[in-house]
């Protein structure tokens, strides 16, 4: 590898571990669209920052887009509180209003300014390495490189300092409130961060590769894990992870590097979303397959305890009366037996006494409607589940 390879990865894992430790509190908010609008309405302070200043490499600028970024944040509450819109639809309204403005004030007063789509929306990765940061004379190295590792080791030296305030005011606001922690203050501590790291990325990742950078990993990791360290954990891992891989298929296909490495968050993403063990599509599937098959036993059994006739207990009338398919049936007769709840006697089919003892404690269940009794009523029952 040469260096510039090497260092167009290390940014992009800089930033992607920049970008998920936000992130992950943004998901859990339900706030994950603001990202996408402080991405985009940042521009006016971009802007603004040029023209005081005549230089796009002055700090003014982080400056004046973070402030912008939360300019956003107080715009979008403001209007979701009047009650007429809900949330989406304010950011719906906000950030392109935002970032019109910053158009329009580029068309008007930089004529000669080329407003590039790959350095707006998509970035360049490739060009970063050669953006170089000099100081007395000597190469210090990407300045993106230095601009991102500042800012994540702020972010990381903030999140020790509040990940207690942080964790109990999204999870508990009234409870926050209680313990003497202000819940705006957390909010918009937490804004701000998101909005200087998502200024100190737009230069060299763009609009689109922050939002899915800040996203997309603690997406992917909320679907496996309910503990917050952890998230924090996996989303910095998937996030590094896509980065790198994103890197080598862009390398490998000959296509944008951050358009790569946002189809390689997506594919993470959707793997997850499939095959992960509780959250995943295909493990819902299989318990809402099981928990029909649980109620199915449960309806044949309850009929069992109710009818006492032998005409009423046949295999095949049992079919005819409950109008179940072959197929369902016999899932539920192979449960009812490899559970020992029923016994079968020239096709008679009789509860045993494990069987009615579950029948009663069901009935009660249903009587008084208690959630908490179901569940270990079927852990001390079901040898296997489904």
């Amino acid at each position: 590898m040469t260096s510039p390879q090497i260092e167009i990865q290390i940014i992009a894992s800089i930033v992607a571990i920049a970008c998920a430790i936000p992130g992950v509190f943004l998901v859990l908010r339900k706030m994950a669209l603001i990202s996408d609008a402080i991405s985009h309405s940042i521009l006016p302070g971009i802007v603004l920052g040029f023209f005081l200043t005549h230089d796009l490499n002055s700090p003014w600028l982080i400056l004046l887009a973070a402030i912008t970024g939360v300019i956003t944040v107080v715009l979008v509450e403001a209007i979701q509180k009047t009650g007429l819109v809900k949330e989406d639809t304010a950011i719906g309204l906000v950030f392109p209003a935002l970032f019109s403005i910053g158009v329009i004030m580029i068309a008007k007063n930089a004529n000669d300014v080329h407003l590039d789509v790959d350095a707006v929306l998509l970035g360049e990765l490739a060009f970063a390495p050669f953006d170089r940061l000099f100081i007395s004379g000597m190469d210090m190295g990407p300045k993106s490189l230095w601009v991102m590792g500042i800012i994540l080791l702020i972010s990381v030296l903030l999140l020790f300092m509040f990940f207690k305030e942080l964790k109990v005011s999204t999870f508990d606001a009234g409870l926050s409130s209680a313990l003497g922690i202000s819940p705006i203050v957390m909010h918009y501590g937490l804004m701000s961060v998101s909005s200087v790291t998502v200024v100190g990325a737009f230069d060299a990742v763009g609009a689109i590769l922050v939002v899915a950078l800040m996203i997309a990993p603690a997406a992917t990791a909320y679907l496996l894990t309910s503990d917050l360290k952890k998230m924090i954990y996996l989303s910095v891992g998937f996030g590094v992870f896509s980065a790198i891989a994103g890197y080598w298929m862009a390398h490998w296909l000959d296509a944008s590097i951050s358009g790569s490495m946002t189809t390689v968050l997506g594919i993470v993403f959707l793997m997850v979303y499939l095959f992960a063990p509780n959250k995943g599509l295909l493990s819902v599937l299989y318990r809402q397959k099981q928990q029909r098959t649980e109620v199915s036993l449960l309806t044949f059994l309850l009929h069992l305890n109710n009818h006492s006739e032998e005409n009423e207990r046949h295999i095949n009338h049992l079919n005819e009366h409950i109008n179940w398919q072959k197929v369902r049936s016999k899932t539920v007769l192979d449960l009812a037996l490899k559970n020992n709840m029923i016994s079968i006697d020239n096709n008679i089919v009789s509860l045993t006494e494990k069987g009615k003892e579950f029948t009663d404690l069901a009935l009660e269940y249903i009587i008084t409607n208690k959630d908490e009794k179901i569940e270990p009523m079927k852990d001390d029952f079901f040898l296997f589940r489904g």
